[in-house]
């Protein structure tokens, strides 16, 4: 069970890694193929509805046939097919096609390590667990900003992208070797979402998901390279720098997140102080967009720590989840997670456009104006929550 755990850790290093490359990336894809910042966010969108999207099916797949054989098919196929068809791209289409399937073949990874821990131990020890994948999985955003920036330098853009396909494909032959499935409780494979959605305790907590991870994941994943680019003149190695710093930050936040709620005794109060603090970071971004430096890096540093909740909130959902739902349970709040920050890619990427006309600064106020309206409506709602901590 260890060794499986650890491979898919080892899965998830990928899956963050493969979420927010683009922004390092971004200067070599336009220059190499024409993919502008539009192109990049829609692509970028694409692969969280996908991942979003494939959650229905991997629900019913890890509750139906374990966790197993439903992610090492998946990255195999999906995640190192996908950095193969992106290493091949010839124009900006190409990366759409290839961010989806790379976001369908990560869909599982996350959802299976937590189908392992809510099957096999205590519940009280979820958050924590949940966390402690999501920390030392978030060395693949680290691993996304100045290491890839250095071996783009090094190998160019599609090299190093053949390269993670190969190791995105012995990873996945790692999963399918190591991975063991858990028993199987009475009932696994019945039920719906129907029964998930009737539960009325779980409806804030879904919006909470929706809101919490798309400010950290949208502007980490894709924004924060092209706005240092545009605003400051930054080049790759200076986004590098930036990109490392907030993903080590979020590396952090996670570790802390995870035995907070039992240090606190609360879940609810937990995640809505750590998004308020989200909220305020945005708030300062929108009134201060053009004064860089240490200002703006500590901004993003301190929104990324806050903003690694996810892990928590999923430990909220999973708490209201029958024995034998588990399973679609953890997929339906992913669901609401990263398809919210598909979505919010797809509509920055308009604002961004729309607003470009009148200058880089005002374009990325109303990029973190958006982020900012969102999540205190999120806020808002989740006040109505009910807590619960196991």
């Amino acid at each position: 069970m260890v060794a499986g755990i650890a491979a898919l850790v080892a899965a998830y290093v990928l899956s963050q890694f493969y979420r927010a490359f683009l922004a390092v990336l971004a200067p070599a894809l336009a220059a190499g193929i024409g993919a502008g910042a539009e192109d990049l966010a829609r692509a970028s969108g694409v692969w969280f509805l996908a991942f979003a999207l494939a959650q229905i099916p991997v629900g019913a797949a890890l509750d139906r046939v374990g966790p197993r054989r439903t992610a090492s098919v998946a990255l195999g196929l999906g995640g190192a097919g996908g950095a193969a068809v992106l290493a091949m791209a010839q124009g900006p289409g190409a990366v759409t096609v290839a961010m989806a399937l790379i976001g369908a073949g990560c869909a599982p990874v996350l959802m299976a390590a937590y189908y392992i821990f809510a099957r096999t131990y205590a519940p009280a020890v979820f958050g924590t667990l949940a966390g402690m994948v999501i920390g030392i999985g978030s060395l693949g955003n680290i691993a996304s900003s100045l290491p890839l920036a250095a071996a783009v330098e090094a190998f160019g853009w599609r090299g190093t992208l053949w390269g993670m396909a190969g190791v995105t494909l012995a990873v996945a032959a790692g999963l399918a070797l190591l991975v063991r499935d858990p028993p199987k409780v009475e009932g696994a494979g019945r039920g719906s979402l129907l029964d998930l959605l009737r539960m009325r305790a779980l409806w804030p907590v879904l919006v909470m998901m929706a809101v919490c991870y798309a400010p950290a994941a949208g502007l980490r994943g894709l924004w924060v390279g092209p706005y240092h680019a545009e605003v400051f003149g930054a080049d790759a190695a200076a986004i590098g720098v930036v990109t490392l710093v907030m993903g080590a930050a979020m590396v952090l936040g996670n570790f802390a997140y995870g035995p907070m709620d039992r240090v606190l005794g609360t879940r609810k109060w937990l995640i809505f102080g750590g998004n308020l603090g989200v909220l305020c970071c945005l708030v300062a971004l929108v009134a201060m967009p053009a004064a860089g430096g240490w200002v703006t890096l500590a901004l993003f540093a301190a929104l990324g720590f806050a903003g690694a909740s996810y892990p928590m909130v999923i430990a909220h959902g999973r708490a209201f989840f029958p024995p034998h739902l588990v399973g679609r349970g953890v997929t339906l709040l992913n669901l609401f997670g990263l398809g919210a920050v598909g979505l919010a890619q797809v509509v920055t990427g308009r604002i961004h456009a729309g607003l470009e006309g009148q200058g880089a600064v005002v374009a990325y106020q109303g990029i973190f104006a958006f982020f900012a309206v969102m999540l205190a409506a999120g806020l808002a709602v989740y006040l109505f929550s009910q807590d619960r901590t196991d």
